[in-house]
């Protein structure tokens, strides 16, 4: 881990970094070493699991692609360590005998990543970020609380580790006190990374044809998307913590959070 950039390096996936060393609105910072955020992890190398298991301890996996990606994709090499625990939590509201809403079909072309934003052009990544709060809060709540337990480093991953994974690690940041501005470079920062990102991606038949679909420049993560998400729940909850107490989330919740990324 480069702890200038908090990038770790893989060869197995490019858009890996820590939460920790960002500035918390008492003028501390958050803590190395307790949550990482990523792409997708199915090309991870017997050395990258070794580097994530034995040197930085880590223990869950919170897996946010659908169950059509993971069905399609695999569960990646991680899911084979006795050590690793893994939470399947999907942001998608999915149909299907193998998803978790009873129905009887699987429609794949609803449930991977990027085939909803071609609906709402205005707003479409705050829609599409609010909307995974909208469909699956039970979802978000749950990765929030894997995210959070002690006994070794968690991950949350999905794909590009850009838009589930941002939603999910800015409501982590906030919820630990990072301030709005480093939440909003923290999203941003897979930037210097998605070419990277989409050359892996367009290397899997489950992504290719959604991301050629649109201009490369489209996937950008731009601080506008995470700050107008960011105020929608200011503006409606009081904030991302006001969200999650309508949603189960209680003081035990946040502390817990806290106390695994702060001093």
């Amino acid at each position: 881990m480069n702890a200038m950039t908090r990038w770790i390096d893989l060869e197995g996936a490019v858009n890996v970094r820590d939460l920790g060393g960002l500035p918390t609105t008492d003028g501390g910072t958050t803590r190395y070493g307790r949550i990482f955020r990523a792409d997708n992890l199915q090309g991870l190398t017997h050395g990258d699991v070794s580097r994530l298991v034995s040197e930085l301890k880590l223990r869950h996996v919170v897996d946010l692609r659908s169950t059509a990606e993971v069905t399609l994709e695999g569960p990646g090499p991680l899911a084979r360590v006795p050590e690793v625990t893994h939470h399947h939590l999907t942001l998608f509201a999915e149909g299907g005998r193998h998803t978790d809403v009873e129905a009887d079909t699987v429609d794949l072309d609803r449930v991977l990543p990027w085939q909803e934003r071609r609906l709402d052009e205005d707003l479409r990544m705050t829609g599409f970020y609010y909307g995974y709060l909208r469909d699956r809060p039970d979802a978000v709540v749950a990765a929030l609380r894997a995210m959070a337990l002690t006994d070794g480093a968690a991950v949350v991953h999905c794909a590009a580790g850009k838009d589930r994974t941002g939603v999910l690690s800015a409501l982590a940041l906030e919820v630990a006190g990072a301030t709005r501005q480093a939440i909003v470079e923290d999203y941003a920062a897979t930037g210097e990374r998605l070419e990277l990102v989409l050359r892996r991606l367009r290397g899997s038949a489950t992504y290719r044809d959604d991301l050629d679909s649109r201009p490369a420049d489209d996937h950008m993560p731009r601080p506008r998307y995470i700050e107008q998400f960011l105020g929608v729940l200011d503006d409606r909850f009081g904030g991302p913590r006001g969200w999650l107490a309508l949603h189960g989330w209680t003081d035990d919740d946040t502390d817990a959070v806290r106390s695994r990324l702060r001093d």
